[in-house]
């Protein structure tokens, strides 16, 4: 039964794989222009902020409830909808030249594919956790114990270099119930806030890899291809360098300049412009919010006041 199954689901698989390269195939056909293909998420922890970066990035498309392939309309880009598991291989078929999906999965997957940007979103952990009242001490508590994961080959990859040899029960969703159900002694899984660990009478043991959503791509894109995902860079690193920063602008006396130049973090050269006012300047300056917030009553003790603070949208490196 288990091998009838399988072969269903594989060819499932290769229908769903033929298909979408059929219609690739005929959006490639009717344009005359070159195009990039690229394979995100159709539903998870992904897939909202993909589709939000695509579209900071000023590409604009429209996606049906059951669609698996759309297309922008103002950049040469087709968007292909895919389970995150998916993408890897579709992406080293040539099928998608690029993809984003989580680091955890790249090396799970191992396929060959190469990280083209990390993208400073979805940040997680997979740790090794196990039930809250172990007395725990270090990785050799694992010797010879069951570990259910939906990742074996990073848990095994790690534990085969420390020499601890584990039986590997390999399960997909719901892997942190395994322990109470008496499946296995410790689970290997992402690890967000912790909060499922512990509603599940988890603690995190050991963490083996800290991952974040990364851009993939094809190795052997052409020169067409490799030109468009340049200018998908560009506007990527224009998006991610705004994240977190604002623009300051405050009114400040004149004598007091200098000392609050000090006070900016990484004002290389605030710009400075006199006001009306004799004796008073504007100071216009980019900074985290973070460090906003810790110079802000310093700046206010020089004398600084009317702070304007504006988020910014892009920075054009």
């Amino acid at each position: 039964m288990l091998k009838i199954i399988q072969k269903n689901a594989n060819e499932y698989t290769a229908r769903k794989h033929n298909n979408i390269t059929k219609s690739l195939s005929f959006i490639q056909t009717n344009s005359m222009e070159s195009r990039l293909k690229i394979a995100i998420q159709k539903s998870g922890r992904l897939s909202e902020k993909s589709n939000e970066l695509l579209e900071e990035c000023g590409i604009s498309y429209s996606v049906g409830s059951r669609s698996l392939l759309t297309s922008a309309d103002n950049f040469p880009l087709d968007i292909l909808l895919l389970r995150d598991d998916d993408i890897p291989q579709y992406v080293e078929d040539g099928v998608a030249d690029i993809g984003i999906l989580g680091e955890n999965v790249v090396e799970e997957m191992a396929k060959n594919i190469q990280i083209v940007k990390r993208l400073g979103f979805a940040k997680c952990k997979l740790s090794l956790a196990i039930p809250k009242e172990i007395d725990y001490t270090d990785v050799r508590y694992f010797e010879g114990k069951r570990v259910a994961t939906s990742y074996p080959v990073i848990l095994q990859k790690y534990l085969g270099a420390k020499g601890v040899n584990v039986d590997i029960h390999q399960i997909s969703g719901s892997v942190e119930i395994a322990p109470s159900i008496g499946l296995a002694d410790a689970i290997f899984d992402i690890v967000s806030t912790g909060g499922t660990l512990q509603s599940n009478g988890l603690k995190e043991a050991e963490i083996l890899m800290r991952a974040e959503a990364v851009l993939v791509g094809n190795k052997y894109l052409n020169v067409d291809q490799q030109a468009i995902l340049e200018e998908l860079l560009f506007r990527i690193d224009a998006v991610l360098g705004s994240k977190g920063k604002k623009y300051v602008l405050l009114n400040a006396p004149a004598h007091q300049l200098n000392n609050i130049i000090e006070l900016l973090p990484g004002a290389k050269s605030p710009t400075i412009t006199p006001l009306a006012v004799e004796g008073w300047v504007a100071i216009h300056a980019v900074m985290n919010e973070n460090d906003f917030w810790k110079i802000v009553r310093p700046l206010k003790t020089l004398g600084a006041e009317g702070i304007l603070v504006i988020p910014i949208e892009k920075i054009i490196p």
